[in-house]
């Protein structure tokens, strides 16, 4: 899947997709060390406010569950020129009423903020742009998880010591969190497999919480 530059709404897959790859790979890497590090944290990860990622430099994302059906996403690349155009964006344009206005406002008023997309009724929108437009970030930003290969190649890339997720593990992980099947005991079993303890460095009890938080388990349909 290709996303062009400036972004389009059907760049992106469905909002339950994207959620789930993003959301597996928060799993993976959660840790209880970093539980409660907020904005600060960096890397990929989830709490009640939804999926995060920051790569501690150019690119910081989240995305939200908002009621059934609903998702915004936001965040910033430095490859985006929204906030920089003249005359002004109103990255809000044509937003519908169940946005976080309150956190999307503080961020404008920061300039922390490079683009906004939300989703609803099955498809993902956002505010029109101008003709001439460069780049929003969402290329830089989503690609990760937007493209499949890619998404496998983050789960693989998740640091387990000397034990890394490989190709057919990372694709049986990836196809049941898509299908929100991702069993609690499937994360205990990958834990085991890289031999537990200080040399695999995870934290199933984190891994969990995370799992758990996402919604990805079986049965999980009815919070999406």
């Amino acid at each position: 899947m290709t996303i062009h530059r400036p972004g389009l709404p059907g760049d992106l897959p469905a909002a339950e997709v994207l959620w789930a790859r993003w959301a597996l790979v928060a799993a993976l890497e959660a840790t209880t060390e970093a539980e409660g590090h907020g904005i600060h944290r960096t890397g990929h990860w989830i709490d009640v406010a939804g999926l995060h990622l920051d790569d501690s430099g150019c690119t910081w994302w989240t995305m939200s569950r908002l009621g059934e059906g609903r998702y915004v996403l936001y965040g910033e690349d430095e490859s985006s020129g929204v906030k920089w155009h003249e005359p002004a964006i109103d990255m809000l344009a044509q937003g519908p009423d169940w946005l976080p206005y309150e956190t999307l406002r503080g961020l404008l008023e920061g300039w922390e903020l490079g683009c906004v997309y939300w989703y609803e009724n099955g498809a993902w929108a956002r505010a029109p742009y101008p003709e001439g437009l460069g780049d929003d970030g969402l290329d830089c930003g989503m690609s990760r998880f937007v493209e499949r290969e890619e998404a496998l190649t983050m789960v693989t890339a998740v640091d387990h010591g000397p034990h890394p997720v490989d190709d057919r593990t990372a694709a049986a992980l990836l196809e049941a969190a898509e299908n929100y099947r991702l069993a609690a005991d499937t994360l205990e079993s990958l834990v085991s497999d890289f031999g537990g303890g200080e040399e695999c460095d995870r934290d199933l009890p984190a891994m969990q919480r995370a799992l758990h938080l996402a919604g990805l388990t079986a049965g999980a349909a009815s919070v999406r």
